[in-house]
């Protein structure tokens, strides 16, 4: 068997993806647009089971769900949806001297994943995880 696609291009696909986002975002680097994007993962996955995340997760693109998962503490006290203005703050808390994310960061990013994802399948799944989460990945 070859090795699937998906492997075979994920980093040019990512790349893809930060451009998609940097631009989105008026950002002026990937590696910012890189910052910003974990930032928005970790708030989100601190709303959702670890069930749901890897369900989440499975259906974003190689590197993206990489980055998902990366540096995942599964015990961290799980939280809330909250306001798109408290989620916010909580994205600009990674790396904060560094964390150049936009006030809107989360949809940001949202609408760039949306480009790189099944869009039918990812609302799907949305529509299953718990409040919130679809409200989350609306762009």
């Amino acid at each position: 068997m070859t090795v699937p696609l998906e492997y075979e291009k994920a980093s040019e696909n990512f790349f893809e993806y930060l451009v998609d986002a940097r631009d989105i975002a008026g950002l002026w680097s990937t590696h910012v647009t890189y910052t910003m994007t974990q930032g928005v993962f970790h708030v989100f996955r601190r709303r959702i089971s670890t069930s749901d995340a890897i369900a989440f997760s499975n259906i974003l693109p190689v590197c993206l769900r990489s980055l998902f998962v990366a540096d995942w503490d599964v015990n961290e006290e799980k939280k809330d949806f909250d306001s798109e203005e408290e989620m916010t703050r909580e994205v600009r808390l990674l790396r904060e001297e560094h964390n150049f994310s936009t006030v809107t960061a989360i949809k940001d990013v949202a609408k760039a994943v949306r480009k790189h994802v099944n869009e039918e399948v990812f609302d799907e799944l949305l529509l299953k995880l718990p409040d919130g989460a679809f409200e989350f990945w609306r762009p």
